[in-house]
């Protein structure tokens, strides 16, 4: 039973890795994909185009308008001639943001009286947006401690000290790289396991396995162990390019990572193989890759943070198993995740898994029938 089981993964290797096409959709599309969501998919704000729209000549307001073109944040910065000129400056995009000066700013100043700053926003870019506005705020409030100080109004004396933890740069590639560990690493598993069955369906080669001496439960392991094999070595490739090319530290035990990935892999695993269960051509089985893969992604919490989530949606992020798989990513590269969380975040994979493979081998042993 066992030589056959391994023969039949051997053929499924072979299937995949003597194809070129197959070969090469499964290296260099991750690898790319790799290097152009490190460095692309951002939520890093920098080179931000403004207008700036001042009506006041006095001293106050060309100190402010200085310190915004001292902010590195800022590249490019537009001057408006009048009130006029703002709504095509935003509908049109050429920049995220107006900031409007009046003409009583300095004077206001002077007198001892309330300024105001009119901040004109971009809410299509909403996330930008509220970036800019913590940037801007802090050039106005440093403005503020400065003129505070010339005048000679002693600011209350406290300060604030930041002080960041576990990516102190603040790099945003970091969280990137050790996010797309787990995303790759599925997107190739499901690829290899949902083409398995409908390609062969599509060479006509499916019916020879039916008649032959191969268990159905055979026939299961022989088609998921390729998938878990290729979608592990995919995931361990990424981690070694993010650690040894770009630098992105990893702090936390190797052991747990690959326990984690072959965990994770698995559950994956059985998606895609009832997936290519349900599917009569390659096609169709790419396209269920991507109605599973798209949903998984959103709901794991890479993009948004699942507390932000409506409470009706968050129970089912717990039945993705990239949500656990992006905690011991980030956390092992990161914070040195200890072995108790780690194993927190496993055996609700490991459920998952069991599921999933179970269930896909329940509809894989009936269409055998």
């Amino acid at each position: 039973m066992i030589h056959r089981i391994l023969i039949l993964i051997w053929k499924e290797l072979l299937a995949v890795l003597r194809d070129r096409r197959s070969r090469m959709s499964i290296l260099l599309p991750p690898i790319i994909q790799l290097f152009i969501f490190t460095f692309a998919a951002t939520l890093d704000v920098k080179n931000v185009p403004i207008g700036i729209l001042n009506r006041d000549n006095g001293e106050q307001a060309f100190e402010l308008v200085q310190r915004f073109h001292g902010a590195p944040v800022f590249s490019h910065i537009v001057y408006l001639q009048g009130v006029e000129e703002i709504a095509p400056f935003i509908d049109n995009q050429k920049g995220v943001m107006v900031v409007s000066i009046d003409e009583q700013f300095s004077r206001d100043i002077d007198a001892g009286k309330e300024a105001n700053v009119q901040l004109i926003l971009d809410g299509r870019k909403s996330n930008t947006a509220q970036i800019v506005v913590g940037y801007t705020s802090q050039i106005v409030t440093q403005f503020c401690v400065d003129l505070e100080a010339k005048v000679g109004i002693t600011p209350e004396n406290a300060t604030l000290v930041n002080r960041i933890w576990f990516n102190p740069n603040i790099l945003y590639y970091w969280y990137n790289i050790s996010s797309l560990v787990a995303t790759l690493s599925m997107l190739t598993c499901l690829i290899v396991t949902t083409q398995s069955v409908a390609r062969e369906r599509e060479l006509g080669t499916f019916d020879q396995l039916l008649v032959s001496p191969l268990m159905p439960f055979e026939i299961l392991i022989g088609k998921i162990v390729p998938g878990i094999l290729i979608g592990a070595a995919e995931g361990s490739l990424m981690m070694c390019i993010g650690t040894l090319v770009l630098g992105v530290p990893f702090t936390g035990s190797l052991l747990l990572f690959f326990l984690s990935l072959f965990v994770f892999v698995s559950a994956i695993s059985g998606v895609g193989l009832f997936i290519s269960s349900l599917s009569s051509t390659q096609q169709q089985a790419m396209l269920g890759t991507f109605v599973f893969m798209m949903p998984s992604v959103l709901l794991s919490g890479f993009a948004t943070p699942i507390e932000n989530m409506p409470t009706w949606l968050q129970p089912i992020t717990y039945g993705i198993p990239m949500r656990y798989m992006l905690i011991i990513s980030k956390g092992l590269f990161l914070k040195a995740l200890p072995a108790s969380v780690v194993f927190q975040n496993i055996w609700p994979m490991a459920i998952i898994a069991c599921f999933t493979i179970a269930g896909a081998g329940a509809f894989f042993k009936r269409r055998l029938q």
